[in-house]
């Protein structure tokens, strides 16, 4: 299945490290980031949950549940969570690992790595990120290669940047940080400005146009 930014999440039912799960009920009205591994018991595997634990008041704060995906069972993702709060010296881990062994949910949701084999001889999965809002609409979609660990601060930033322009008519330009400078959107026009927004600079640039308008939120 290939899915848009935009796009209907699809809903799934899943055995997972907290038990059976419908996603949309676990979800409620949350949002949600789910992401997933190739294997349990991996090295880059290992340290990408272990962060993930730590950030989940980060996560919390923006009304974000993280979710885990690894093509193991519920067994062996129990076990393997020991040497996770180990090697991140965590007292607890706080959100669930689904159960995809036989890589239903991966294939239905295209995460497979084709260049990636396991000793089984399947394809491995990708490390698939998807951030679903509240409304269950796929709002990001990252595709790293199984030797690539994330940076899931960077994916903290973009949900910080989504939800923000949700609210308010401006986007977020390169490297943005929540409480910097933000960008007006194109779309608002002169006469708006003042009503939307507290002050606004237009950086000069050499074409003349001033479409390049600054504030901040």
């Amino acid at each position: 299945m290939a899915l848009n930014l935009g796009d209907q999440f699809p809903n799934f039912n899943a055995d997972t490290t907290i038990g059976k799960i419908d996603f949309y009920q676990w979800v409620g009205s949350s949002w949600a980031i789910i992401f997933s591994h190739p294997a349990d018991f991996t090295p880059v595997c290992t340290t990408e949950l272990s962060a993930v634990a730590r950030l989940v008041p980060e996560f919390a704060k923006r009304n974000v549940k993280p979710i885990a995906l690894s093509c193991d069972s519920v067994e062996t993702h129990k076990q393997w969570i020991t040497d996770i709060k180990a090697y991140g010296k965590l007292d607890s881990f706080d959100y669930p690992i689904i159960d995809d062994e036989k890589r239903e949910l991966a294939v239905k949701l295209n995460m497979l790595d084709k260049d990636e084999i396991g000793a089984a001889g399947l394809p491995l999965t990708c490390r698939a990120v998807f951030v679903v809002d509240h409304n269950k609409k796929l709002r990001l979609s990252l595709l790293y290669p199984a030797t690539t660990g994330r940076n899931f601060v960077e994916i903290l930033r973009v949900i910080d940047s989504m939800q923000l322009t949700d609210k308010k008519k401006v986007a977020t330009p390169a490297d943005w940080i929540q409480g910097q400078e933000c960008m007006v959107q194109p779309s608002v026009k002169e006469e708006e400005l003042v009503s939307l927004f507290p002050t606004v600079t237009n950086v000069e640039l050499p074409s003349g146009k001033q479409y390049l308008r600054k504030t901040t939120v």
